[in-house]
């Protein structure tokens, strides 16, 4: 299936590794034109590489998406690059995990400003470039926390939602401006970041890594985690021209661990 995607300009943050480096190659597969950024100058340049290798043409940059003076900078030099965004996927590492009483001030306004104010202000600098173009996609990361609180990510769960909440009102906002605004949810994929979690609910637990994980492949309707290039496809899918007539959704790559109905 072609999937309308070639020649198209699309801003991945946070994609040295991960869901956020999966997510870039797959773009990079479908002939997306990128712009990738790290904080880490030789992480996203390994990105960088990977992806052209596949054939695409990439701009790789340094950029900490909580300062809003880098998020500025890493939109100017796309746009300047490749003359628009047609494209944005909103995306942060995770904050720390831990309960309520783990978290001072300077936790949560840390964690806001990754997860939440990082989204907002993505799009915020991406809009003038989209409505442009006469239209764009906007793909929002967050996680399955929105639907079912996990427990021992307190932060995540609050600010995450906060990113669903997002997305579903600008959904209604900008479909003026022929913007598609829609929300990915992954599961329990195979990441760094999961691996860590599960290490940080066996220390909490006080159990062994492999225990923590087979209990949470146990709750899982397909017995395993996603593998990261799964997720990507999806959001690879709703950022494309085969997607055209969804917006204001959230779509669940999780194996059918999440219960609930909506």
């Amino acid at each position: 299936m072609d999937l309308g995607l070639q020649g198209k300009v699309a801003l991945v943050p946070a994609a040295s590794q991960g869901l956020g480096k999966a997510v870039a190659l797959a773009f990079a597969r479908e002939g997306t034109r990128l712009a990738v950024c790290s904080r880490r100058l030789d992480a996203i340049q390994a990105t960088a590489e990977d992806a052209r290798r596949l054939g695409a043409e990439v701009l790789a940059l340094v950029a900490d998406v909580t300062q809003s003076d880098d998020i500025a900078r890493l939109v100017r030099q796309t746009t300047e690059r490749f003359g628009g965004i047609d494209i944005l996927v909103t995306n942060a590492g995770g904050p720390p995990a831990g309960r309520f009483d783990d978290f001072d001030d300077a936790a949560w306004q840390a964690a806001y400003e990754l997860t939440l104010l990082s989204a907002i202000r993505l799009i915020r600098a991406v809009l003038p470039s989209m409505r442009q173009r006469g239209g764009g996609v906007i793909v929002a990361m967050t996680s399955s926390s929105i639907k079912q609180p996990i427990p021992n990510l307190i932060l995540s769960n609050v600010f995450r939602a906060g990113v669903a909440a997002l997305a579903k009102t600008l959904a209604d906002e900008l479909a003026a401006d022929k913007i598609r605004v829609n929300t990915v949810v992954p599961g329990r994929i195979a990441t760094e970041r999961v691996a860590q979690l599960d290490q940080a609910n066996a220390v909490r637990l006080g159990l062994d890594v492999e225990t923590v994980r087979q209990n949470m492949v146990g709750q899982i309707p397909l017995r395993r985690y996603g593998e990261p290039e799964e997720f990507a496809n999806a959001v690879v899918f709703l950022a494309s021209e085969r997607a055209s007539y969804i917006t204001g959704a959230t779509l669940q790559v999780d194996g059918g661990m999440i219960r609930s109905l909506w």
